[in-house]
């Protein structure tokens, strides 16, 4: 379907869009780390590419990445998404995490990234063992 609307007025449109956050995931992040006694985390913090958790004593970032939004393998492109906006915006967002990775390690930061379908598959316990690793926590 071809789009009515001009180049520069969808792009006006959609940065006006404000994100919500992730906050499904983040939840559910939230309970496996109350489940598996991971505490010392803070969410909101001021920091490069404002991560989801911060372990600010241990110097561990951690973000949940929505597999759609940041680029992940588990997704199938439909053919609309393989070209135009769709296909530039998850290509700077990808961009976007490389280089706040790499600030945040130029900064001496860990950095764990969480798949939402690693959450929603709930295959992310070598995920938390990482994390607990990090913070010197037995596995």
């Amino acid at each position: 379907m071809t789009d009515f609307i001009s180049k520069e007025k969808r792009s006006k449109i959609m940065s006006a869009i404000r994100s919500k956050e992730n906050e499904t995931t983040e939840l559910a992040m939230i309970r496996l780390f109350k489940e598996n006694k991971i505490v010392g985390w803070r969410r909101n913090f001021k920091l490069h590419g404002k991560p989801d958790f911060v372990f600010s004593k241990d110097k561990l970032v951690v973000f949940v990445d929505g597999c759609f939004w940041h680029g992940h393998t588990c997704l199938k492109p439909r053919d609309s998404l393989k070209k135009g906006f769709w296909k530039e915006k998850i290509e700077r967002n990808k961009k976007r995490d490389q280089l706040v990775n790499k600030m945040l390690r130029a900064e001496d930061w860990n950095i764990v990234r969480v798949w939402e379908c690693e959450i929603e598959k709930k295959k992310y316990s070598k995920k938390l063992n990482l994390i607990k690793g990090f913070l010197g926590q037995k596995t």
